[in-house]
């Protein structure tokens, strides 16, 4: 994952842009046979609307994911961490916006950067914790099975649900140029949308592939994943018309349907790979071609780079630490379930690339942000082999063959000597 957001990076204006502009323009501008003004958008367009697309097939995938079990099973202590992880950087990233404020840009097409809206947005940014890629980093190191990881992956699933209601608030508000009547409005139709999915798209659409799935062996027929198709842009449409974005409704149709595990085994097979070999390359490639961090220039916008990251580890690590020392773990195993809730990665891009479309992301921002995405993501797997000594996760880590071949626990033949 990290490789991908730093190849995202490579290939934008931070360097390929910068380094060899001609190569960056002929690969991403160049010259068409078509009139001046298309053919010069043509490119970056078709860009955006296959990033799009792949960020509503990925929602999805993310959404069917969700592990309501977790839930039940791992419930008090993993809310309480939850909600302890999302309103402390909420409220660090709410106090730092109105010193940034000032520093700012306008944006390029919506202009003055609203502080109301800036002040919203980076604290739901910093709140984010990035379910897939926390996944990804369990498996790796073996630990999904244990205590700490149980608790873990269940506080990043409602971190993961309250982080996607709040940034669909936030979209509310600032699309309804904070009109008080037009918030509550798009709010009330985003309840009754995601009543209308549970009450009524989620038993017909349960019904419906259970008879289909029935007939056709467990596998998902082409008219099956057709209306699967159908319902997904379906709902992706009603929540970009409500203007609370598209990929709201592709994570809910995802959501609603996770516990029907034969559908979503086959749904996950169908669409994976090339979600993940085709659709997030592309989506990283859009993301670095818009970040440009050869913009992040004086001592000020270096200053705002180190303390959004600062708020965005130490919100994480603090408010997820304290609310698992309230829980019975130990200091050293909440410093651990901290550094796993700091992972953002691909949730934090997707967040950014939102703020970015609804004016209260400049571009120094936008570059402050997604160096944030990158560096938490990083720290993650460093701070967990430092924290891991005298904990449960000590020896999966060290069976899982991370660090090197695990060693055997057999005893060894004895040597025949002639």
């Amino acid at each position: 994952m990290v490789g991908e957001i730093v190849a995202g990076l490579l290939l934008g204006p931070s360097l390929l842009g910068w380094v060899a502009p001609d190569v960056s323009a002929w690969v991403f501008r160049p010259e068409l046979p078509i009139e001046r003004p298309i053919g010069d958008a043509l490119i970056p367009k078709i860009f955006t609307v296959i990033a799009q697309l792949g960020l509503i097939f990925l929602l999805f995938l993310v959404g069917l994911e969700f592990e309501g079990g977790h839930v039940r099973r791992h419930g008090r202590a993993a809310i309480l961490i939850s909600l302890a992880g999302i309103s402390v950087p909420f409220a660090l990233g709410a106090v730092l916006a109105p010193q940034i404020h000032p520093h700012l840009e306008p944006h390029p097409v919506a202009g003055p950067v609203s502080k109301l809206g800036l002040t919203l947005f980076l604290g739901v940014a910093l709140s984010i914790t990035a379910m897939p890629v926390l996944g990804r980093i369990m498996m790796e190191l073996g630990v999904t099975r244990t205590r700490l990881g149980a608790i873990t992956i269940t506080a990043a699933a409602v971190d993961d649900a309250i982080g996607w209601i709040m940034l669909a608030t936030v979209a509310a508000v600032v699309t309804s140029d904070f009109d008080p009547l037009a918030t509550l409005k798009m709010i009330g139709l985003t309840a009754a949308f995601v009543l209308g999915m549970v009450v009524v798209a989620r038993p017909l659409l349960v019904r419906y592939f259970a008879r289909s799935m029935a007939r056709n062996g467990g596998r998902l027929a082409p008219n099956a994943l057709a209306v699967l198709f159908v319902a997904l842009f379906l709902a992706a449409v009603a929540t970009n018309l409500i203007g609370i974005f598209a990929v709201f409704g592709a994570f809910l149709l995802g959501a609603v349907l996770s516990d029907q595990e034969e559908l979503r085994t086959a749904a996950a097979a169908k669409l994976h790979d090339v979600v993940t070999g085709f659709f997030v390359p592309v989506f990283f490639t859009y993301t670095g071609l818009r970040t440009d961090i050869t913009n992040l220039t004086g001592g000020a916008v270096w200053l705002i780079c180190a303390a959004v990251i600062a708020a965005a580890v130490a919100g994480k690590f603090v408010g997820c630490g304290l609310a698992a020392r309230l829980s019975g773990f130990t200091w050293r195993e909440g410093g651990i379930i901290g550094a796993m809730m700091n992972a953002r990665g691909l949730m934090a891009l997707i967040a950014i690339n939102l703020g970015y479309e609804l004016g209260v992301v400049p571009r120094s921002l936008y570059a402050v942000l997604v160096l944030m995405a990158l560096v938490t993501t990083m720290l993650t797997t460093p701070l967990l082999l430092r924290l891991r000594r005298g904990t449960e996760i000590e020896g999966p880590i060290a069976r899982s063959g991370f660090l090197g071949p695990p060693a055997s626990t057999e005893p060894k033949a004895e040597e025949v000597h002639p």
